[in-house]
């Protein structure tokens, strides 16, 4: 199964010079080609980078990952996620209910170091990669 691997995880990997879990599962899956990103995780790795040399170097490695291209049928996927979630009084931000959207739709597994995703995962029909991480 492919991974939709989360901003977090990312965050983790690149900013971290330990070997680290979730470096080894990265690594992983990039070697095994199970990694998929959406341009949103894409937006939110990149933001922040003030260092244009830094910020051409990671564009650069991330170009490796083609987006998966988003449809209508995802942003509406999201916001039926958000409400039913919603209504069992779990938050969360838009950026999460359209990853959970593109993985259902996608049929991927997220990797994520985000705890928000345990809850959305009690609610939705979504598959966690590798919780410990949690």
């Amino acid at each position: 199964m492919k991974v939709l691997v989360d901003t977090s995880i990312w965050s983790l990997v690149l900013r971290s010079k330990k070997d680290t879990q979730a470096s080894h599962h990265l690594t992983e899956l990039i070697v095994e080609g199970r990694v998929e990103i959406i341009g949103p995780i894409r937006q939110e790795i990149l933001s922040g980078i003030r260092i244009p040399k830094q910020f051409d170097q990671l564009k650069t490695y991330l170009d490796a990952f083609p987006d998966i291209p988003l449809t209508t049928e995802e942003y509406i996927v999201a916001a039926q996620s958000f409400n039913r979630c919603r209504e069992k009084g779990i938050q969360g931000s838009h950026i999460d209910f359209l990853i959970c959207a593109a993985a259902q739709n996608h049929n991927l597994s997220i990797y994520t170091a985000d705890k928000d995703f345990l809850l959305y995962a009690s609610i939705l029909p979504i598959l966690l990669y590798k919780s410990e991480v949690l």
